[in-house]
């Protein structure tokens, strides 16, 4: 049985990753969820987090999604994220600031106001890019 499984991560802009992996752990709707070689299909919701992944050369890669649909197969896995950055793509002093906004757009807020829940997407989002960095 093989070790490895062909892994995808797609946006609306194309392709983000592609590589023979051993192991991906993403971000489920109800939990982190992990796929190696063989597993039984399954498609999937994502939520906004960490994608971790271990190419069959060994490497570690991180991505920051947001959120999105995972299709596994026993030889093959895809992601079709809403946004996906590798580690090495995002800017610290952008995501900072980005951080900052959706705090402060959040404390200003009224708790009733309607955008409340996507003020809260944006601050996970800037969070998640942040913690992508380690």
């Amino acid at each position: 049985m093989r070790k490895d499984f062909e892994l995808e991560v797609l946006t609306r802009e194309g392709s983000v990753l592609s590589v023979q992996a051993e192991e991906v752990i993403a971000p489920g709707v109800d939990g982190y969820l992990g796929v190696l070689a063989g597993h039984a299909p399954l498609v999937t919701a994502l939520d906004i987090g960490l994608v971790t992944l271990r190419t069959s050369d060994g490497e570690q890669e991180l991505l920051a999604i947001s959120g999105g649909f995972m299709e596994v197969r026993p030889e093959r896995t895809v992601i079709l994220a809403e946004t996906a950055e590798r580690a090495e793509e995002i800017d610290r002093e952008r995501a900072e600031r980005a951080l900052r906004r959706a705090e402060e757009r959040l404390t200003a807020m009224d708790p009733c106001d309607v955008d409340v829940e996507r003020a809260r997407r944006a601050l996970a989002r800037a969070f998640n890019r942040l913690k992508t960095l380690g």
